[in-house]
């Protein structure tokens, strides 16, 4: 019985006229079109002109390089922001928040995800040294193979951080505790 009430209640709001105030559509609503007059304006234009500085949204802003990891269809070469501390920093903490999980905390493909895996495993970001800034930009940016985009979870900014933060764990590979194998000006 009780499964019938809300069926006889349905039932019956179809039967209903519901005046069209209640469910006014907004193609039927009182509006301007382009080029039409209105008395609101001092000048009897209802069309009005966007205001200073704003950008459509289907407009290319900025860089490209930063913005896609791409100049003219090729991958940027190296990273278009200032490498300092506060990023590596920056890269380190997203890189442990979205990336470990899959490629490892050393970014060699080592995790517990990597090892439950059943289609592919990820690759070892140590063993991509010789590609481009911009791959691992838009790897994370777009997604690659069977990981999904990440731009969601990370800015820009963000973004470039942790590709800053691959950089450096590359760069750390066979690298004694010492330093002795860094270059001068890395110590």
């Amino acid at each position: 019985m009780r499964k019938l009430i809300p069926a006889v209640g349905l039932l019956a709001l179809t039967g209903c006229e519901i005046p069209s105030e209640f469910l006014q559509r907004m193609e039927v609503q009182s509006k301007y079109e382009y080029y039409e007059t209105s008395e609101f304006w001092a000048d009897g234009r209802a069309m009005r002109t966007p205001p200073e500085g704003t950008i459509p949204r289907e407009a290319k802003v900025g860089n490209p390089g930063m913005t896609s990891g791409r100049v003219n269809g090729a991958l940027v070469a190296t990273i278009p922001v200032q490498v300092d501390k506060a990023l590596l920093q920056l890269g380190q903490k997203k890189y442990s928040i979205v990336c470990a999980q899959c490629h490892g905390t050393l970014g060699d493909g080592n995790s517990i995800v990597a090892e439950n895996m059943g289609l592919r495993l990820p690759p070892s970001l140590l063993e991509l040294s010789d590609r481009p800034a911009g791959h691992f930009y838009t790897a994370i940016n777009e997604g690659y193979g069977v990981m999904p985009s990440f731009s969601g979870e990370l800015d820009t900014q963000e973004r470039w951080a942790v590709v800053a933060y691959v950089r450096a764990l590359q760069a750390a590979r066979g690298t004694r505790a010492g330093g002795e194998n860094l270059p001068q000006e890395n110590r």
